[in-house]
């Protein structure tokens, strides 16, 4: 299965590591395909879900410093927010589209050398949401 690189956060504190190429944020299952030889992919339903991370790579970068601030050099695409999750996690960056009482919506975060391209934000799983 090619796809989109991902990391799958769960509401109680898993990861899954893989690809997909079947996740809609209107569907409510996905599948993701680990990077092991011979495993059969994993079904994944939404509502399980904290957050679905779109990486540029699976590995990550250990040695990168998190931040939650806006480079000051770079325009802004999109409304800035911050999320809380119920985990005490903070996510800060730019959407365009969310809007209170919808499932979920992306979030691509403020630090442009993250390895998260984008963020598909489980909103059940979120403490508050706050425009910046």
């Amino acid at each position: 299965m090619a796809g989109n690189r991902i990391v799958a956060h769960f509401g109680d504190g898993r990861l899954l590591k893989g690809t997909t190429a079947d996740f809609f944020p209107a569907r409510d299952v996905f599948h993701v395909e680990s990077t092991g030889p011979g495993v059969p992919p994993v079904t994944v339903r939404l509502a399980d879900l904290k957050a679905l991370f779109f990486v540029k790579e699976l590995a990550g970068n250990p040695g990168h410093r998190k931040t939650n601030a806006f480079p000051a050099d770079r325009p802004v695409q999109g409304r800035k927010l911050r999320v809380v999750f119920r985990d005490g996690e903070e996510l800060v960056g730019t959407t365009q589209g969310y809007a209170p009482g919808r499932p979920g919506f992306f979030l691509v975060p403020a630090d442009p050398e993250s390895n998260n391209v984008r963020c598909y934000v489980v909103t059940a799983a979120t403490e508050r949401v706050e425009l910046l």
